[in-house]
């Protein structure tokens, strides 16, 4: 059993979006996140007001720290989904009649602990700190909803670090009519859409508002190290 400090120290707790809503009761900011999908600062607010609790639980369950990590961003996106249709008053604790979503919280945990298969130590890609699950469930919903062709060539470019040749070759041989000028201005368009659909308030409290750092930042979140490819 691992017993660790927090690997994460939730600094989007000091941004201002989030810390203005550290006043609303869990329920209201369920409601808000149901309500405004478009927005991500209430999943990050109750992230960072859950988030210890998770984590806690999920490190003294995994004996890795990397694997504790990957299960950490694993179990959050669980949760991310799940919270869209969750009714707590559907549930029911024995003093207030309700499951509080600290319960439910702990239970999905729970859940993930013991049914999400963890890959070996090293063939987990993922970092905490440049992909804190907030961040990391935002933009893996926006890669989701890019068109395939598009999504696919942003994945080979960034993930397997293909040229745009080699890349127009692949797809060449699988009966794609384009040239490497085409994959660029596909790339382009891969871009933008990211950019687009990513949440204003989620750039805002990871990358500051800064367009460039949001480019970067997407950059860094699909990248895989060069010596990582020998192991895919």
């Amino acid at each position: 059993m691992l017993k660790t400090e927090p690997s994460y120290k939730f600094p989007e707790s000091n941004h201002p979006k989030v810390k203005s809503l550290f006043h609303h009761s869990d329920q209201e900011l369920l409601t808000l996140f149901q309500n405004y999908p478009d927005q991500g600062k209430y999943f990050v607010t109750i992230f960072c007001r859950y988030g210890m609790i998770v984590q806690t639980l999920i490190q003294h369950s995994v004996r890795s720290p990397v694997q504790a990590d990957y299960l950490f961003a694993q179990a959050w996106e669980h949760i991310f989904y799940e919270l869209r249709g969750l009714d707590l008053r559907k549930g029911v604790d024995t003093d207030t009649g309700n499951t509080t979503l600290q319960n439910w919280l702990i239970n999905v945990t729970a859940i993930n602990i013991n049914q999400v298969e963890v890959p070996p130590v090293e063939s987990i890609r993922y970092s905490l700190e440049m992909a804190p699950p907030p961040l990391w469930c935002y933009v893996r919903q926006v890669l989701n909803q890019l068109k395939p062709l598009l999504r696919l060539i942003i994945l080979m470019f960034q993930t397997f670090h293909w040229s745009e040749i080699r890349i127009a070759a692949y797809l060449q041989a699988e009966g794609e009519a384009i040239s490497p000028q085409d994959v660029k201005s596909l790339l382009e368009q891969a871009y933008y859409n990211l950019d687009y659909n990513l949440p204003e308030d989620i750039k805002a409290i990871y990358f500051n508002d800064d367009m460039e750092e949001v480019s970067t930042g997407i950059n860094q979140f699909l990248r895989v190290p060069k010596e990582a490819q020998k192991k895919i």
